[in-house]
């Protein structure tokens, strides 16, 4: 008797115990879910397509030269819908993604601005779990069909059972028991000499431990964007952006020579007009326009679309029915 009673007990126990773990994990899921979203706040401005956006007649893919260095603000004011496709670390696969997903929103003759820069061709991500931590916030706006290298399993991690990936982030639903760190941002005004150490250490990030400056995929990768564009009526303009003097002295002028070769080919090729103000006067030594070396700050970027709408020809003959 007595051993049915502990075999019992012993069943209760292996059927109780995973029950109230995972009810414990359900129940800090909903709270821990919200919290995380907040992680991914920048994907969200992909929920207003269709919406605050029913239609887009100028955008820019990108990644964070594209994210940080087009503002539409004075463009929008006269009826143009502008919207901003790029985000921090984006590359061309995911550029093209989100193009696939959301494209359909550009107008027919929609001008579309497409980022190529010194990293472009490359990945500006420097290890394996950056790449990985970046990839996640697209199953957050794209469709299983359209994320590259999609995964069933980080899907449901990511969407269903967040906490499941939670690692030391749980501490948040613990408020005194986080210890994160809070970055503070850099005082206004330009140290000229710490400005020239950060450029140094952007350069060191796109340049230094890369095997390829050049990979054939990222290359096709742009060519598969712009044939969407031609595919689907949008007028793609291919630009590079403005760089502070103290980051394009760092670069050699082999690798811009490779640079420029890959990009005019690419125009050459597709009949894209390329841009190209990474050397441009108006900016390289005005420092007040940048926030870092190789970014442009808020009253910068103004000023940079400003430029841009008066100097690129294909904006200038596109006029929204």
């Amino acid at each position: 008797m007595k051993k049915q009673y502990d075999m019992l007990r012993f069943v209760l126990k292996c059927i109780l115990l995973p029950a109230a773990a995972v009810l414990i994990i359900c129940l800090l899921n909903k709270p821990y879910k919200e919290i995380n979203e907040q992680k991914y706040a920048d994907i969200a401005k992909f929920g207003m397509l269709g919406h605050t956006y029913p239609e887009v007649h100028l955008g820019n893919l990108g990644s964070s030269h594209g994210a940080y260095d087009f503002v539409y603000d004075n463009i929008s004011v006269m009826g143009y819908a502008c919207f901003n496709f790029a985000n921090t670390s984006q590359s061309y696969d995911y550029d093209y993604a989100l193009l696939k997903e959301y494209g359909h929103y550009m107008t027919d003759g929609s001008v579309l601005y497409i980022p190529v820069s010194y990293f472009s061709f490359n990945n500006e991500v420097v290890t394996e779990e950056e790449a990985e931590a970046l990839s996640v916030r697209y199953y957050h706006c794209l469709s299983p069909e359209n994320i590259p290298d999609y995964d069933p399993y980080i899907d449901l991690i990511t969407n269903k059972m967040p906490i499941l990936s939670a690692g030391q982030d749980i501490l948040k639903l613990f408020p005194a028991l986080d210890t994160a760190l809070t970055a503070h941002a850099a005082n206004d005004g330009v140290d000229v000499e710490e400005f020239a150490r950060r450029a140094k250490e952007r350069y060191s990030r796109h340049f230094d431990n890369k095997d390829e400056y050049f990979m054939p995929e990222r290359i096709e990768e742009l060519y598969a964007i712009i044939n969407y564009c031609k595919e689907n009526n949008i007028t793609p303009v291919l630009i590079t952006t403005p760089f502070s003097q103290y980051y394009t002295e760092l670069i050699s002028q082999e690798f811009l020579q490779e640079f420029h070769d890959t990009v005019t080919k690419i125009a050459s090729d597709t009949g894209v007009n390329y841009y190209d103000y990474s050397h441009d006067e108006r900016f390289g030594t005005h420092l007040e326009w940048f926030s870092d070396s190789d970014h442009l700050n808020e009253a910068g970027a103004a000023y940079f679309s400003q430029i841009l709408w008066s100097e690129i020809e294909e904006i200038k003959r596109y006029h929204p029915s």
